[in-house]
Formats: C-alpha cells, sequence, structure tokens
C-alpha cells in the first residue's frame, strides 16, 4: 500500500492537554477550510493570490492541522496510555473493511 509518511515533532515548550489541543486543531482545521474557499473562490472575496501562493498557503495550513494532530497524539500517548501503533492498525483494518483501502494495493 502507498503510504505517505511524516515525522513532526513533540513541541517541548507547550504543555498541551486533550482540551487545549482539540480547540487548536479546529482554529487550524478552519484555517485550512479558509484557505481552501480562498483556492475555488468561494468566500466571496475576490482572489489577490496567484494559485501558487494559495496552493502554498493551503500547505502551510495542512502542516498546521498535522504539526497539532501529532501534538493530540503525544498527549493520548502520555496521558492517557493510548497504544496508537495499535490504533493505527486497527484505522488501517478499518479502512480496509470500508472498502477505502485493498490490503495489498
Amino acid at each position: 500500500m502507498k503510504k505517505k509518511e511524516i515525522s513532526l515533532p513533540r513541541l517541548n515548550r507547550l504543555q498541551p492537554t486533550l482540551e487545549s489541543t482539540v480547540l487548536k486543531l479546529l482554529e487550524e482545521a478552519g484555517e485550512l477550510a479558509q484557505a481552501v474557499g480562498k483556492f475555488r473562490g468561494l468566500n466571496g472575496e475576490c482572489v489577490s493570490m496567484s494559485s501558487d501562493e494559495v496552493l502554498q498557503l493551503i500547505t502551510r495550513e495542512l502542516l498546521d492541522v498535522a504539526q497539532t494532530t501529532v501534538s493530540m497524539m503525544f498527549v493520548l500517548e502520555e496521558e492517557y496510555g493510548i497504544d496508537l501503533s495499535a490504533a493505527i492498525d486497527q484505522h488501517i483494518e478499518k479502512l480496509i473493511a470500508k472498502g477505502y483501502l485493498e490490503r495489498n494495493g
């Protein structure tokens, strides 16, 4: 199966909680949605950025979402003892069961 793997750091100058991290995740997801809206002209504003500039903005916002998601993973592991390796395996099995992914695809 084709994968996109990223390795993002544990932010060592923050003390995230489950609640603060989910709020940050929602904020970053909103910023990503806003950037995509600009790219598609869905926000009613005249787009003053080039397509390349908007795509760079989308990429930056997507990485902010990814970083915040990784921060939440650290919170789940460190504060709640969640085994993320097992959770990822279960997630992949769910994707296969739903028909989104072929086991050897």
